[in-house]
């Protein structure tokens, strides 16, 4: 029986990246002596088991055979006749495809430590093509190793384009799309997941909402780089860039999908998008069944990321109605991440990106000021629906004032 350290974690040890998951694949050796050595079985479709100390993933090496549609259509098959080499093919790309064993040797049958020395994001084998979800894990590997210089090779990207031509897309669960794109959307250059997408094909496929983005004009003199998709991306760079949180990266992503509803005859202005914008926003989230906290803001981004723009031309009332809608008095929390994407769309223009943006303070200090204002501080014989109402003036009133010392500094 040999062990060895397998994937990503033989990887980013040789690009001198931190890692956190272990994976190993155990040659040789059966399941009743896995189990007889301590080791617990948690595998379903294939066995695989934990350390009994560690806890670490322990599978046994095997290969593999599409027999269906999709992204589970696949047989496995294990015995100890399965070779190291047998199993590492079955990986989605030669940087992925490596092992090592407890003395540090590298076992690199597919030349993965080349095409890291190149920067090259390569496929295995011909077999890629069995899987559709490999199509997003390239992507998102594009994401994360941007910095570092990776490309994907030619031959690689023209297995992502038979994929999106396929037919197989259609087949991912919900549940993985969302999980690779919200690992995606968390890495440092999460534009290059979608315009990666956007490449191959698989974006109409799977985003076709945003993808409709690209090629919609927007007017010039408030958006220099005038598409609707290259503003997208840029405002998710300005996301990344300030290493904001999911929940707000992609708020960002949705925030502008209504420009592709607007009217030929009206553009390139776009009368009401937010308002077309939510309808699409709320269908991409409940395909992908997108976490309720993070749905919730993505439209309320939509609907109201103008409002924020205006916010320091805003009459204390409309922005005391605002901050309600944002449920400022129970979640601030929303308000601060929803301040956080306007900024995004602000700054997510050519040559506007280190823009100034006081609204956003300009906000903020408004939820503070109407969340310190609490019933026990009005007077005791305001009684019943009147605290409602005296707590209303008191918020405007208190808006009013920041807004007139707002006036002053600016002045």
């Amino acid at each position: 029986m040999r062990v060895y350290l397998v994937g990503g974690a033989v990887r980013d040890h040789l690009l001198g990246h931190p890692y956190h998951e272990k994976d190993y694949v155990v040659v040789g050796a059966t399941p009743e002596q896995l189990i007889a050595l301590g080791y617990q079985p948690v595998g379903k479709d294939f066995p695989v088991f934990l350390h009994p100390k560690t806890k670490e993933e322990y599978a046994l090496a095997r290969t593999e055979r599409k027999s269906g549609h999709g992204y589970h259509g696949f047989e496995f098959h294990t015995d100890i006749s399965v070779t190291l080499e047998e199993d590492l093919i079955r990986r989605d790309l030669t940087i992925n495809a490596m092992a090592m064993d407890d003395d540090g040797n590298i076992y690199d049958p597919y030349n993965g430590q080349q095409d890291l020395a190149d920067r090259v994001l390569r496929h295995v084998s011909d077999a890629f093509v069995e899987d559709p979800l490999r199509v997003l894990r390239i992507a998102r590997f594009a994401a994360r190793y941007k910095s570092l210089g990776f490309s994907i090779a030619a031959e690689t990207l023209a297995l992502m384009q038979q994929l999106a031509e396929s037919g197989e897309l259609e087949a991912l669960t919900p549940e993985r799309v969302w999980k690779e794109t919200s690992r995606a959307l968390m890495e440092n250059h999460a534009d290059e997941y979608f315009e990666t997408l956007r490449t191959c094909g698989a974006l109409k496929v799977l985003f076709p909402e945003l993808n409709a983005l690209y090629g919609v004009p927007q007017r010039p003199e408030y958006h220099p780089e005038i598409d609707c998709g290259i503003h997208t991306m840029m405002s998710l760079q300005q996301a990344c860039k300030a290493n904001y949180s999911l929940e707000v990266r992609f708020a960002v992503l949705m925030h502008d999908l209504g420009k592709a509803l607007t009217p030929v005859d009206e553009l390139p202005r776009h009368i009401m998008h937010e308002e077309r914008g939510i309808t699409p926003v709320t269908e991409v989230c409940e395909r992908l069944k997108v976490p309720t906290h993070t749905k919730q803001l993505a439209i309320a981004v939509c609907k109201e990321h103008l409002k924020c723009h205006q916010a320091l031309t805003l009459k204390p009332g409309t922005l005391w109605r605002l901050l309600q809608r944002l449920d400022v008095l129970r979640r601030p929390e929303r308000v601060e991440a929803y301040v956080q994407a306007c900024e995004c769309d602000s700054r997510g223009r050519l040559g506007l990106e280190n823009r100034e943006y006081p609204q956003a303070q300009y906000v903020l200090d408004a939820m503070e000021v109407v969340r310190g204002i609490k019933a026990q501080d009005l007077p005791p014989d305001i009684q019943g629906p009147d605290i409602g109402e005296m707590l209303i003036q008191r918020r405007i009133k208190a808006i009013e004032a920041l807004k007139a010392q707002q006036t002053v500094l600016i002045v």
